[in-house]
């Protein structure tokens, strides 16, 4: 017999539930360090202008064709198109969720273990950013280490999912995002009060076009799309818990708005304790685990917010891993009848031996390549150059082209009356974003994650 399928209890609930699903490492690694590689305050408003036009559009899009449904996504696309190419389509976002939570927990699993480090006074001994990485590089090739720590919060992850929708993921993110708010708050309070911290403020709020090419233009319009977990079926997925009295176009908005407030609030509190330190604010990746580790010992209670640190980070991975997992599961109950905890163990213990390469290729499997790549970033960028734009472009020419725009419309407006017959014009604005702009702009991130237009141009 087949379960009872669970909704939030509350929209509150959702919401904190889709922006902790939203917000994970991108914000808070990623974020920071592309916008210290492309100008800081220029790149910002690049990036908020690519959030607008293909962020929201696409967003609201993937939680409708969930709330639709109220299945997961290939569910989704099974009772909305009899096509077995759009129904393949939602088996895509199920193989990104393996994909993506396989590796992504293995980098969760490294924020995990530099509480402990952190903890342990570890970060004492880094008079530079070089011995930080040194140090890093050092434990990664631990395969007890990260194995240890990635095992730690797979078992995180699937705890949360195996409690249920209410008891367990919505729970989990009512109690976590506020936490991680708070925290984040104090972290940028602590980088405020630093000594020169100015020039990380100025840094943030005054604009360098120099530093502003196509290039920059590109990473804002991948970033926009990949931080708020598009085309992998997570935010379908999330979708389909909603109410029909819910408002989807009101409800996207407050989730972007929560994502980017964190990223720019993280970029305000590593951007000014960088800079009254003196290090680089243009570090590239190794920013959160070579240099904010440097940063902290060099700072007037540096022990203490380091903990803090990774706590939060640990929290955003935790957030965000909790929907991979869940897109995934959500397969197994809903089309072929699996018992939610059944279906909990078995896919967490089958991602977990996914993940095990990855883990490995820093260590026992560094030297084993597959077209140049080891197994994590092969896996990375099967995943995150290939399925997710190319999920989030089909998405959209779905709803835009496919679904049928009456039928759309019928269903967006439910739970938003209100909202459609004060501001008609929203749904001219979203057709002709997620319609024209979306797909054309989608379908150039997908050619620039595959190296495509640097041949081209």
């Amino acid at each position: 017999m087949q379960e009872k399928r669970e909704q939030w209890s509350s929209k509150i609930g959702f919401i904190l539930a889709a922006a902790g699903s939203a917000i994970g490492l991108g914000n808070i690694w990623k974020f920071p360090y592309i916008t210290g590689q492309n100008g800081g305050a220029s790149f910002i408003i690049v990036y908020l202008i690519c959030i607008a036009i293909i962020g929201l559009p696409v967003l609201i899009a993937e939680i409708l064709l969930g709330r639709t449904t109220h299945r997961n996504p290939v569910g989704a696309f099974k009772a909305l198109s009899k096509s077995k190419f759009w129904i393949g389509v939602g088996g895509m976002g199920v193989v990104s969720g393996f994909l993506i939570l396989s590796f992504y927990s293995v980098i969760a699993g490294w924020a995990v273990g530099y509480i402990i480090e952190a903890a342990n006074g570890n970060f004492s001994q880094f008079s530079t950013g070089e011995l930080a990485a040194n140090h890093f590089n050092s434990l990664i090739t631990n395969v007890t280490w990260i194995v240890g720590y990635f095992t730690a919060f797979m078992l995180m992850t699937m705890f949360f999912v195996y409690l249920g929708i209410q008891k367990g993921i919505e729970l989990g993110s009512v109690i976590m995002m506020p936490i991680l708010f708070i925290l984040l708050f104090i972290l940028m309070v602590r980088g405020i009060t630093l000594e020169g911290s100015e020039a990380g403020i100025s840094f943030l709020l005054n604009p360098d076009w120099s530093k502003i090419n196509a290039q920059s233009i590109l990473i804002a319009l991948g970033h926009a799309f990949f931080t708020l977990s598009l085309g992998m079926g997570a935010m379908l997925t999330y979708g389909s818990y909603m109410s029909k009295d819910d408002n989807i176009p009101l409800a996207s908005f407050q989730i972007i708005i929560l994502d980017t407030v964190v990223a720019l609030i993280a970029g305000v509190a590593i951007f000014t304790s960088v800079f009254a330190v003196g290090l680089d604010p243009s570090a590239g990746p190794g920013l959160v685990f070579h240099t904010i580790p440097a940063t902290f010992v060099k700072m007037p209670g540096g022990y203490f917010f380091s903990i803090l640190f990774f706590i939060l980070l640990t929290i955003a991975a935790l957030t965000s891993a909790i929907s991979l997992l869940e897109v995934v599961v959500a397969y197994f109950v809903d089309e072929l009848g699996w018992n939610r905890k059944k279906a909990v163990i078995i896919l967490g213990f089958v991602v977990f031996l996914l993940g095990l390469p990855s883990a490995l290729s820093f260590n026992l499997l560094a030297d084993y390549k597959i077209w140049g790549k080891n197994f994590f970033d092969l896996v990375d960028f099967l995943a995150s150059n290939i399925l997710l734009p190319t999920g989030g472009l089909l998405i959209s020419i779905f709803v835009g082209y496919v679904w049928g725009f009456d039928k759309v419309l019928l269903n967006l407006k439910s739970g938003a009356e209100n909202l459609f017959e004060k501001h008609p014009k929203i749904i001219l604005t979203w057709k002709f974003f997620l319609k024209y702009l979306s797909p054309v702009l989608i379908f150039v991130v997908l050619l620039q994650s595959l190296g495509i237009l640097e041949l081209i141009f």
